[in-house]
């Protein structure tokens, strides 16, 4: 009786945990798809999702970050208390949850203002902020590469190809894309790319978080 209601007890927070880490990524780009489109002068062809951050507007995509950043890390903390021990489930919650710190980051430090958003903006000019919000961002977008990899390796050892293949399928694309617009030769191919694969990394949290709960 006491080890059954104890489980019962231990299973409660840890699923919502999971909820929490299961609806930050529709969250965040619902968030950020209805601001790229209602907001003057932001381009899906020429600008992030972090520059949103700036304007008079810009309070609502630092909430996105908090909020989501949080979100993850809470869903890390779910996964690690629901993994069976084996191969990943110590660092791929904890990849997620630096994932997640880097959003909290990326709320306190916004991203340089420029290249027409807000409406009117001339050429970006590199501040410490925005240097801190790249550093905060590659952290972090690393981190969530790294973590597809590691739960492809799990997943493969489980006999769970199909998941396997999604998850270095998501790393590769990511890393693809990421690469990409780090080389600063972003047009609008390669900040289309980006807009796809940053939706589905975090489509794959989303899944892999779902999986897990189920």
């Amino acid at each position: 009786m006491t080890i059954a209601a104890t489980r019962t007890h231990l299973a409660v927070p840890a699923r919502a945990l999971l909820a929490c880490g299961a609806v930050s990524g529709p969250l965040y780009f619902l968030t950020s798809l209805v601001q790229a489109a209602v907001r003057d002068g932001f381009d899906l062809t020429k600008h992030p999702a972090s520059m949103l951050s700036n304007g008079d507007a810009g309070w609502i995509q630092v909430t996105n970050f908090l909020v989501t950043g949080v979100l993850v890390i809470a869903g890390a903390i779910g996964l690690s208390r629901t993994l069976e021990p084996g191969r990943g489930s110590v660092w791929g919650p904890r990849l997620l949850g630096v994932f997640g710190v880097s959003l909290l980051f990326a709320a306190v430090f916004k991203a340089d203002a420029g290249n027409g958003f807000p409406a009117g903006t001339g050429p970006a000019t590199l501040s410490t902020a925005g240097v801190l919000h790249m550093a905060a961002g590659s952290v972090g977008f690393l981190s969530l590469i790294v973590a597809t990899f590691v739960f492809a390796s799990r997943f493969s050892r489980e006999g769970h190809r199909g998941w396997a293949v999604y998850s270095r399928a998501t790393g590769i694309a990511f890393f693809a894309s990421f690469a990409g617009i780090s080389s600063g030769n972003a047009n609008a191919v390669v900040m289309l790319a980006f807009w796809a694969t940053v939706m589905l990394a975090w489509g794959w949290v989303t899944a892999v978080t779902i999986r897990t709960a189920r």
